[in-house]
């Protein structure tokens, strides 16, 4: 994908790659990502646009299946879109979504499955996003974010796969690598992130875009829609 001149692209890529390293930054799961060479970076245009979700879900596809022949840790795609534009983060979120909502119709119009292992319904406590019959879930950045670890130069949307997590909890890794996070984020941030919750507790769809949502949000997603009757 193109968006100006190689330079550019470069240029932005590893501005992301610097954000990951930046010693405040808490996430040492992206870190890991980076330094064991699993984090894939894919460039778009514009969050507010469809015009590259033709090249996002490859990506996602092609991410699904080398996880599925190699199931090694913090394997990861981060896309990051050019045009930033003017949103403050409620506008972030709906374009979050909008993009959410296009690659999940566009697994189901290809005849992808959904992962069995979690629900697709957004209310559900053990909701996951499904892509290539595989769970994944969001992270968002962008620059208003009031979270410091959510806060890129440009729009961005990280994607990860569910199952990882499962791994880290067989190899009884995972509440020592979310302590981590937890108290790095505290130091970066100066407070506790108030959407962070256990898979299963409430849906992880309140964590996607990084705005601490009200109590009564409803999820915009409209889950995993059945196309079978469409001319």
């Amino acid at each position: 994908m193109k968006i100006s001149d190689h330079s550019t692209d470069e240029t932005l890529t590893q501005r992301f790659r610097d954000f990951v390293k930046h010693a405040a930054f808490p996430c040492v799961g992206a870190k890991a990502a980076l330094s064991r060479g699993t984090m894939t970076i894919q460039l778009a245009r514009d969050i507010r646009s469809g015009w590259d979700d033709m090249a996002i879900y490859p990506a996602l596809f092609g991410l699904a299946g080398r996880y599925r022949a190699d199931p090694q840790l913090f394997q990861t795609l981060v896309v990051l879109f050019a045009q930033s534009g003017d949103m403050d983060e409620e506008e972030y979120e709906g374009h979050l979504w909008n993009r959410i909502q296009s690659l999940s119709d566009k697994d189901v119009w290809l005849g992808q499955k959904s992962d069995p292992r979690v629900s697709h319904d957004p209310d559900d406590p053990h909701f996951s996003l499904s892509f290539a019959g595989e769970a994944f879930f969001v992270v968002g950045l962008h620059p208003q974010a009031s979270r410091p670890a959510r806060r890129f130069e440009v729009p961005a949307m990280v994607f990860n796969l569910h199952d990882q997590f499962e791994q880290l909890r067989e190899q009884g890794r995972y509440e020592k690598l979310r302590e981590s996070i937890l108290d790095r984020d505290v130091a970066l941030a100066g407070s506790l992130n108030p959407m962070l919750a256990r898979h299963g507790t409430v849906s992880e769809a309140r964590q996607y875009s990084g705005r601490a949502v009200e109590e009564d949000w409803r999820c915009p997603f409209a889950g995993r829609r059945d196309f079978s009757d469409a001319a």
